[in-house]
């Protein structure tokens, strides 16, 4: 199965030429710094205009490897809350992104409760904005594993985090987690800052099921914030150790308009 772009010309250009030149744009940086190995990362996924350069400043510092599991959150009711596809690939204007079929397999043999499910995947825009900038600087032989949640209980999220450390364990070469989340949505500048930086405070001390309480107890509209659950347990799993904010910013800064914004962080666990 070949998945078509669902928001390129919206999200992100359409022509090939315009989106290698914005995404460079974004990896671009005058310093020589080392790229860093990381278990996983944290990106958002607004219109290019507004987080690109976020989350270009997280892929430009890390080491890609060929193989990626990219977790993101269903932003429409529709399909299952927990889906994943483990066949065919996915198209964008730079090319075919090919799904990791063996260890989507894996995957699901590890965690029961996922689905094979395309419906949920179909119009979702939060992982496919990811692979324009992992097509320009991942390995050549890089493939992906798509997962998107809908509502989810704690549980659930501590079950498919556990089952994502438990293949990466088994594994003989670096695989790489990707969790696609904006964080606090149309509020004020000043309180989305405050309210971001509670949850931005739990990753930072690897704390998963703190994340889970504090973004429904501070009423944080946090769209991907069950991905990055799943994702802190696969990583504690996994023994990272430490997590850092590289680049915070919210959508004002793009629009100006200060009353109603969007924030996003650039994190990294390693």
């Amino acid at each position: 199965m070949i998945r078509p772009p669902a928001v390129a010309g919206r999200f992100y250009p359409d022509d090939p030429e315009m989106l290698r030149t914005t995404v460079d744009s974004f990896l671009q940086s005058n310093l020589k710094e080392e790229k860093i190995r990381v278990r996983a990362c944290l990106v958002p996924h607004a219109g290019y205009v507004y987080s690109g350069a976020v989350a270009g400043e997280v892929y430009r510092r890390i080491e890609i490897p060929s193989r990626v599991i990219l977790l993101g959150p269903r932003h429409f009711p529709r399909g299952a809350s927990l889906a994943i596809l483990s066949d065919g690939a996915w198209q964008t204007p730079l090319g075919a992104a090919p799904v990791d079929h063996p260890l989507a397999e894996k995957i699901i043999g590890a965690c029961p409760s996922l689905q094979e499910d395309a419906v949920a995947h179909s119009a979702e825009h939060s992982l496919e904005v990811q692979l324009p900038f992992l097509q320009r600087i991942a390995p050549t032989s890089f493939s992906f594993v798509p997962i998107v949640i809908g509502p989810a209980k704690w549980e659930t999220l501590e079950a498919l985090g556990q089952a994502i450390a438990k293949v990466i364990a088994a594994e003989h070469e670096p695989i790489l987690i990707i969790a696609s989340s904006d964080m606090n949505h149309y509020e004020s500048d000043a309180m989305t800052r405050v309210k971001d930086r509670k949850a931005i405070d739990q990753i930072l001390a690897l704390e998963p099921k703190k994340l889970f309480d504090t973004v429904r107890d501070e009423k944080i509209s946090m769209c991907g914030y069950a991905a990055v659950v799943a994702t802190l347990v696969a990583s504690r799993e996994l023994e990272a150790s430490r997590a850092e904010l590289l680049r915070y910013a919210t959508s004002g800064e793009v629009s100006g308009d200060m009353e109603e914004v969007v924030g996003y962080a650039g994190m990294v666990l390693r």
